[in-house]
């Protein structure tokens, strides 16, 4: 066993602190990796916070993770020594069901094994890269293009494939009208993949605090929805809507904003409930769907991607030290708009 720097945290009310933790001996398909950069996500702190459930403390979590290999195992093919890499929200699935065999590993029906907090295939629990090193069978460890910046690379393998999947799968394109709700980590990736997709996008948020941002990053629109006129004046307008806070909403209201067999897919993951009135789905023949990341194959796409048309989110990097602040200004939507840690700090 290797035995790594990290930050875990202790209970759900106690903050995150420094420890050790430890990684499995290479199997002959496995992969270390020496984290470079991880991001912070908010459903970090919605699971370290016991808001998703039954927590295996003490644990790290982070699973927006890059880096480089340093070792594999005898019988890897894809990877090498020296070679930029990165993790995301998974890593194993059954590799049997119908879904893993299609290539969509996330929706894997034995349950794919997440990053952190998942019994692994030796069962043990799995920790993540908020870290100085993890092990990773080759299979679900990504090709990094060394074209996107280092320290922004990070944060694509969860807010950047948690879009591009639903964006992908519903074809936003030339002559598709999307909406992107909120302009936070998952909002902007959202807004920026669309745009070059070459969709018409607008974004809609609270305020229009962030109209310049969100118009920088391609938006063609921006409406605030704290203004009621905005659900009046675009009722009926988007083929595609991207919600991607998680907090409560008034579906209704959002749902009104389908044109004909229009689709609005959840993305962001608030612990309450969302209420529907099924007579608003009627209307306009309208759906509500929800999207979990992509398949590994799905994530490399994204990487190429974004590599190839200059697509990279905007991160605040800090130190490990600044963990906890990072939580609570993440909580108060202060952040432009990924906090991404520099695990050299941790060294």
């Amino acid at each position: 066993m290797l035995t790594v720097n990290a930050i875990a945290a202790p209970s759900a009310t106690e903050p995150l602190v420094r420890t050790t933790i430890e990684r499995r001996d290479l199997g002959p398909r496995d992969v270390l990796i020496e984290i470079t950069y991880a991001g912070i996500c908010h459903s970090d702190i919605h699971t370290v916070r016991g808001e998703w459930g039954k927590v295996p403390y003490p644990l790290t979590v982070g699973h927006e993770i890059v880096g480089h290999v340093t070792e594999v195992g005898a019988e890897v093919t894809r990877h090498a020594v020296g070679d930029r890499v990165g993790v995301g929200c998974m890593v194993n699935s059954c590799r049997e069901c119908e879904n893993c065999k299609a290539g969509m590993e996330q929706y894997c029906l034995d349950g794919n094994t997440g990053t952190y907090a998942a019994v692994d295939k030796d069962g043990t629990v799995t920790q993540g890269g908020y870290s100085t090193h993890i092990v990773v069978v080759e299979d679900f460890v990504l090709r990094v293009p060394e074209s996107i910046p280092h320290e922004a690379a990070a944060p694509l393998l969860c807010a950047g494939i948690t879009t591009y999947s639903p964006l992908a799968h519903w074809k936003a394109g030339p002559g598709k009208k999307v909406a992107v709700v909120g302009l936070g980590g998952l909002g902007h990736m959202g807004v920026k993949i669309a745009v070059a997709m070459g969709a018409e996008v607008t974004v809609l948020s609270q305020t229009l605090s962030k109209k310049d941002e969100g118009l920088a990053f391609g938006a063609q629109h921006y409406h605030a929805t704290g203004d009621p006129a905005t659900f009046e004046t675009l009722k009926n307008t988007f083929d595609l809507i991207i919600n991607t806070v998680s907090a409560p909403i008034d579906m209704g209201a959002y749902l009104s904003l389908l044109r004909l067999d229009g689709t609005f897919v959840s993305v962001g993951a608030p612990p309450e409930p969302l209420p529907i009135q099924v007579f608003t789905l009627f209307n306009n023949r309208r759906s509500f769907a929800g999207s979990s990341i992509g398949g590994i194959a799905e994530t490399q796409e994204m990487l190429d991607f974004c590599a190839e048309r200059g697509i990279a989110p905007q991160v605040e990097v800090i130190s490990a030290d600044e963990v906890n602040d990072a939580y609570e200004r993440v909580l108060k939507s202060d952040v432009r708009y990924r906090f991404v840690i520099d695990i050299a700090s941790l060294r």
